[in-house]
C-alpha cells in the first residue's frame, strides 16, 4: 500500500483544523466524545458555492423569513461584529439542503447540544462561557474550552426578534441554532448572563442566531499532502 492510499484508508486520521467554505478554517476543541468549533460560523456561501442572501436591511430580513428563504446578516449590520461574532443566520439557512456547514462538520441537533451539557454536568453554562467579556460580572470559567463569550466569537447574544427584528442581547445572551426543527419553530442552545441556559424550543425560524458546528463523526477528515506532519509516516512505521 502506498503512502497516499494509507492516508485515504486510515479512519483514525483527523486534523485539529479544517478548511471551511471559501478557504476559512476553524479552531476546535474536544469535549467528551464531541469536537466543537470554538468560534461562530462566518460563511456567506453554501457548500455548493451558491451565495447566501445578505439581508442587510430590516425589510429584506422580514421578507426572507416570511418567504422561508435563507438569509444572513452581521449583528447591528456592522461588519466589525462579524470579525468577533461571526454571522447571524435564520433557520432556513441552517436547514438549506445546499449545506451551510463546512465539509467535515454538521449543525448540532438538539440531542448534540444536550449531550454537551450532560457531559459538562453541573453549571454547564458557566463552563461553556469564557472568563472575560460577559457583562454584569457574569463571566464563566471556560473550563470546557468552548469559549462562549461575546468578544471570543462564540456566545454573541445575537438574536433578531420576530415582531420588530431588533438586535438584542449582545454581551448578555448567547444563542445558537440546532438542526432540529418543528413546524414554525426550532430548537436552540441558550446561555444567559445570569447562568441560566440549556436547550430550548419554540423559537421562530425567522430569528437570526449564531451557528456553531460539531465535527461530523461519520465523515473522514484527512490532511492534504502538503499538511501531513514530517514525522507522520515514521510514526505509522511504514
Amino acid at each position: 500500500m502506498n503512502k497516499l492510499s494509507l492516508i485515504l484508508s486510515a479512519a483514525v486520521i483527523t486534523t485539529m483544523m479544517i478548511a471551511g467554505c471559501g478557504g476559512s478554517s476553524y479552531e476546535e476543541v474536544e469535549i467528551g466524545d464531541q469536537v466543537w468549533m470554538t468560534e461562530n460560523l462566518n460563511v456567506e456561501k453554501f457548500r455548493n458555492g451558491d451565495p447566501i442572501p445578505h439581508a442587510n436591511a430590516i425589510s429584506k430580513w422580514r421578507k426572507a423569513g416570511l418567504e422561508e428563504q435563507p438569509a444572513w446578516c452581521y449583528y447591528d449590520n456592522d461588519p466589525a461584529n462579524g470579525e468577533k461574532y461571526g454571522k447571524l443566520y435564520n433557520w432556513y439557512a441552517v436547514n438549506d439542503l445546499r449545506g451551510l456547514r463546512p465539509e467535515g462538520w454538521k449543525i448540532p441537533s438538539k440531542e448534540d447540544w444536550k449531550a454537551l451539557e450532560n457531559y459538562l454536568g453541573d453549571e454547564a453554562e458557566t463552563k461553556m462561557k469564557s472568563t472575560t467579556g460577559w457583562e454584569k460580572d457574569s463571566n464563566g470559567t471556560n473550563s470546557s474550552g468552548f469559549s462562549g463569550l461575546p468578544d471570543s466569537a462564540i456566545g454573541t447574544g445575537t438574536i433578531r426578534v420576530k415582531n420588530n427584528f431588533n438586535f438584542v442581547g449582545l454581551g448578555l445572551t448567547a444563542l445558537w441554532w440546532s438542526s432540529t426543527g418543528r413546524q414554525e419553530t426550532a430548537y436552540y442552545q441558550v446561555i444567559e448572563y445570569d447562568g441560566r441556559g440549556g436547550v430550548s424550543q419554540d423559537l421562530n425560524k425567522l430569528h437570526g442566531l449564531s451557528v456553531s458546528c460539531l465535527r461530523d463523526s461519520d465523515t473522514l477528515t484527512i490532511w492534504s499532502m502538503g499538511e501531513v506532519p514530517s514525522n507522520f509516516f515514521e510514526n505509522m512505521k511504514i
